[in-house]
């Protein structure tokens, strides 16, 4: 198997050492340069054609948000943001994934050394990752012609309930690298008064409140971070917070927003599988779920189990996912009966939503 040939681009001479000897680490990796600002950057992309960049936000000469959408337009290729821990880094990081980044990882502002080598195996993975990937800048999304007012174990143990004491339908979404921008096109085609939609997205906990604002901002829906106990209403969407697992749950007259601080499932918390594993146990049949794009397995048994409820289940196709991983799974459990590019998915979920609760009359549809 050829080496994953990355390019290191950082103002910091300590980073780029540090990043460049980590990655080095890795026997599938291969560092064939570094670069000290974007203008650099760009020579060595020329000379070198590296198959992935690490790209720092703030350097000097060119921000590195403006390097990156020159680079989407002109030459794309996986790039993979470094970014800190503030909010500000948050709202700059998200703003790469618009453009086209394929994943981010954070830079500590201290103890450089330790914190990268605790994160060595996450920070080289998700680079080989980026490797794999489909790059695209981002394009405007069409929205749907829709009329403006249309009406895991550690965490949660498996259940035989299959829910729908509420009748009506909850719609259910995980992700992960890729899923911003895949959340976004879904979000952004949904109608003021679609069903609630839940989701769970692989993201650090500083990183889900601005991510929720942003998809607020995008989409004719209510889009907020998931409170504990918050009542699930029609033409809202719910993000779980980046450090806790959300989950859906009956609480005597209405479906609520439940938040776990569990330990991670499948590595990750918040996880999909704990999401689709709640909506089987309150929802059942009448959820409607889709995997979307990212790296892994998390959410592909959960899906499974909403299947086998009879809820509706679909997954993200190949060629439209950034990374086909927990799609990819999920399908080859047979856990989804329709894998649908991304422009599809937001309508058909409306119209699974919208199709009667009876099962059989569902797999008719489909």
């Amino acid at each position: 198997m050829d080496k994953v040939r990355v390019l290191v681009v950082d103002d910091s001479a300590l980073v780029r050492k540090l990043l460049s000897t980590m990655l080095a680490s890795d026997p599938q990796i291969e560092v064939i340069g570094t670069a000290a600002d974007p203008l650099i950057a760009r020579d060595k992309i020329k000379q070198l054609n590296p198959d992935v960049l690490t790209l720092d936000v703030e350097m000097p000469r060119m921000d590195g948000l403006t390097f990156l959408e020159n680079l989407m337009r002109l030459r794309p290729m996986p790039v993979v943001m470094v970014s800190s821990l503030t909010e500000q880094g948050a709202d700059i990081t998200l703003r790469a994934l618009e453009l086209g980044a394929v994943d981010f990882f954070t830079k500590p502002s201290s103890d450089l050394a330790n914190v990268f080598a605790a994160s060595a195996q996450d920070i080289c993975a998700k680079v080989k990752t980026a490797a794999r990937a489909k790059p695209r800048a981002r394009t405007a999304v069409r929205k749907l012609d829709v009329a403006p007012r249309l009406s895991a174990d550690a965490v949660l143990p498996l259940s035989q309930s299959t829910g729908t004491r509420g009748g009506s339908p909850i719609i259910a979404i995980g992700a992960s690298t890729g899923g911003t921008e895949a959340i976004r096109a879904v979000l952004e085609a949904m109608p003021p008064d679609a069903p609630p939609v839940v989701i769970t997205q692989h993201i650090p906990a500083a990183f889900s409140g601005p991510f929720a604002a942003r998809m607020d901002n995008c989409s004719a829906m209510r889009v907020c971070e998931a409170r504990d106990g918050q009542p699930i209403q029609q033409g809202h969407a719910y993000i779980a917070p980046g450090s806790q697992h959300l989950l859906v749950m009956w609480d005597g007259a209405k479906y609520v927003c439940r938040l776990h601080d569990g330990p991670p499932v499948n590595r990750h918390k918040p996880s999909v599988d704990v999401l689709f594993r709640s909506m089987a146990a309150s929802v059942g049949k009448a959820a409607v779920a889709a995997l979307l794009t990212g790296m892994g397995d998390d959410g592909a048994r959960g899906l499974l189990e909403l299947s086998q409820t009879g809820a509706a289940t679909l997954v993200q196709d190949e060629d439209s996912s950034v990374v086909w991983g927990m799609p990819g799974a999920a399908w080859k459990l047979g856990a989804a009966r329709e894998a649908l590019p991304l422009d599809q998915i937001a309508a058909r979920l409306l119209k699974l939503a919208r199709l009667p609760l009876d099962s059989a009359l569902r797999a008719a549809a489909l």
